[in-house]
């Protein structure tokens, strides 16, 4: 065992240099790969965070726009409608104004021919009256034999 032993002994003192070199690399390698790399690879997540949080805060910006341009939109859609809304109802108050002056004239024009008629009706009574002895007289000729007519002055 003793052997054992001190082989054991030599195998440890023989690899010391092997271990004092596999420190020297792994602290080589920390220093020299995995910080910068570890660096790098942060420095990307942080980029590509960034960009991506851009790209949201992109399209939130997008999302307001588009509802700004949909409430203007509407707003605009609502004046439209209150302007074409109040012009019909100039257009129809025009028009009922219209038609009631239409209606006066016609109910004027109405009235002075109904007094012209009257008018007309009154001489043409006028006339009747003044001739109807006139007529009467060639009535009894037309009906009466000549020699039966009464005189004319008998009137």
């Amino acid at each position: 065992m003793d052997e054992i032993l001190r082989q054991l002994g030599q195998l440890v003192l023989g690899s010391v240099p092997t271990m004092v070199i596999f420190l020297v690399l792994v602290l080589a390698y920390r220093s020299l790969v995995a910080g910068p790399l570890a660096r790098t690879l942060a420095e990307r997540r942080e980029h590509t965070q960034g960009a991506v949080e851009k790209a949201h805060a992109a399209i939130a910006a997008a999302d307001a726009k588009s509802q700004e341009y949909e409430a203007k939109l509407r707003a605009a859609r609502t004046a439209i409608f209150k302007q074409r809304e109040h012009r019909l109802q100039q257009w129809s108050a025009d028009r009922d104004s219209a038609v009631a002056s239409a209606r006066l004239a016609s109910q004027e024009r109405v009235k002075q021919a109904q007094a012209e008629i009257a008018a007309q009706a009154v001489d043409a009574r006028k006339q009747i009256e003044g001739s109807t002895g006139e007529l009467a007289g060639q009535i009894l000729k037309a009906i009466l034999p000549s020699g039966m007519a009464p005189a004319e002055s008998t009137r």
